[in-house]
C-alpha cells in the first residue's frame, strides 16, 4: 500500500507526502486512537460481559482497591495492540525488518500477557496466573529471537556493540553476550511496566512519554544527516520506528479515555508487557538500551522497589517499604491515588528530557 502511494507521487505531486516518516507517523497517531475511539466502547462491553468480576485485586493491596476498583475488567490491552499494530502495518514501510521485529515482540509479549490475565479471571485470583519460571522463558526466547534478527540487519561488530550515552564514539563490544544483554533488556521493559501497571493511568502515560523519545531517537539515528549532525551512531533503516512509535502513542491516548480514573478498563497483563517490550525492542534496534534505563527511569524505581522489598524480607524478616511496589508505598503514606499518578508523570517527564538530553550532551 505504502509502495503504491508512493509511486503515485511520481504522477500527482500530493502522494509524495507519504514518502516523510513524519506525515506517516503523524497519520499512524491518528489511525490508532480513531480505532480506539471507535471500537473502545463495545470491547469494554464485551470484556465486562465475559469476564463477570472482572480484574481479581490483590487481597494484601490498599482496601481502597478492594471497594472502588472490584468488577473492573481488564485485558484492555487488547484495544491497544488491535489498533498499534492495525495502524502500524497501514502507515510503515513493511520491507523494513526493524519493524517487523518491535511488532513480533509486541504480539508476543501481549499474547504471553493475554493469557496470564485469562488464567487470572477464570480462577479467580490475582495470584493464579502463568508460571512465573515459564512466563520468563517464553519471554526470553522471543526477546532473543529479535536480539538475533536486529543484529543479524547491522554490521559487525557494531552489531554486538553497546553504546554509551553523553560521550562520543565510546563503545563496547560484548560480542555473543550481547545476545543475552539484548533480551535482558526486552524482558526487564516488559516486566517493569507489568510491575509499574497499579493504578488507573499510571503506567499508559510513561509509556507514551517513552514512546515519543524513541520516536524522536529512531528517527534521529535512522537518518545520516541528524545523527552526523547529533554525533550518534548512525543505524539505517530505524527511522520507520517513529511510525510504530506514533501507532503506540495514538493507541495509548485512547486507551487512557477509558482508563482515566475512575478506569472503565484496566490494560492487564496483555498491555504492559507489550508495551514494555515494545519499549525493549526500539532500545536494542537504535542502540540505546543505557537511555532507556534513564527515560524509562520510572519502570527501574519500581522494578527496583519490589526487589529491595523481597531481598529485605528474605534476608533480614523487615520490610523497606510499607509496600511494593512503590506507587503502593505512597498510598500508605496517605498520598491520594490522583496524588502519585500525576506526580509519576512529572518523573517521567523529568527522565525522558534527561535521557534525550543525551542526543546533543557529548
Amino acid at each position: 500500500m505504502l509502495h503504491f502511494l508512493e509511486q503515485l507521487g511520481d504522477a500527482f505531486g500530493f502522494f509524495n507526502v507519504f514518502r516523510y516518516i513524519t506525515f506517516r507517523t503523524a497519520g499512524a497517531v491518528v489511525t490508532s486512537l480513531f480505532l480506539v475511539f471507535m471500537f473502545g466502547p463495545s470491547m469494554i462491553k464485551r470484556l465486562a460481559a465475559i469476564q463477570g468480576n472482572g480484574q481479581p485485586i490483590r487481597e494484601d493491596g490498599p482496601q481502597s482497591h478492594i471497594i472502588k476498583k472490584a468488577g473492573t475488567p481488564t485485558m484492555g490491552g487488547l484495544m491497544i495492540l488491535s489498533s498499534m499494530v492495525f495502524s502500524a502495518l497501514l502507515w510503515a514501510d513493511l520491507a523494513n525488518v526493524y519493524v517487523w521485529v518491535v511488532l513480533f515482540v509486541t504480539v508476543c509479549f501481549g499474547a504471553i500477557g493475554f493469557y496470564d490475565d485469562y488464567l487470572k479471571v477464570k480462577r479467580a485470583s490475582n495470584r493464579n496466573g502463568f508460571s512465573g519460571r515459564v512466563r520468563l522463558l517464553l519471554e526470553a526466547v522471543v526477546a532473543l529471537i529479535a536480539v538475533v534478527v536486529i543484529s543479524s540487519v547491522s554490521e559487525a561488530p557494531f552489531a554486538t556493540s553497546l553504546l554509551f550515552p553523553f560521550v562520543k564514539d565510546l563503545s563496547l563490544n560484548l560480542g555473543l553476550f550481547f545476545f543475552v544483554f539484548g533480551a535482558f533488556v526486552i524482558v526487564s521493559a516488559g516486566n517493569s511496566v507489568n510491575l509499574t501497571d497499579g493504578l488507573d493511568g499510571l503506567a499508559i502515560v510513561p509509556v507514551m512519554i517513552a514512546a515519543a523519545c524513541f520516536g524522536l531517537i529512531a528517527y534521529l539515528v535512522g537518518n545520516i544527516t541528524f545523527s552526523d549532525y547529533l554525533l550518534v551512531t548512525f543505524v539505517p533503516g530505524t527511522g520507520e520506528l517513529a511510525v510504530v512509535s506514533g501507532a503506540l502513542i495514538g493507541a495509548g491516548l485512547g486507551f487512557l479515555w477509558f482508563n482515566a480514573p475512575p478506569a472503565q478498563i484496566f490494560m492487564g497483563d496483555t498491555g504492559s508487557l507489550a508495551l514494555g517490550g515494545a519499549l525493549g525492542s526500539m532500545a536494542v534496534a537504535t542502540k540505546h538500551e543505557i537511555v532507556l534505563a534513564i527515560i524509562g527511569g520510572l519502570f527501574v524505581l519500581e522494578t527496583v522497589s519490589v526487589i529491595v522489598q523481597v531481598a529485605s524480607y528474605k534476608l533480614t524478616g523487615k520490610r523497606v517499604f510499607k509496600m511494593a511496589p512503590i506507587h503502593h508505598h505512597f498510598e500508605h503514606l496517605g498520598w491520594t491515588e490522583s496524588q502519585i499518578v500525576i506526580r509519576f508523570w512529572i518523573i517521567s517527564i523529568v527522565l525522558a528530557l534527561v535521557g534525550l538530553s543525551s542526543l546533543k550532551l557529548r
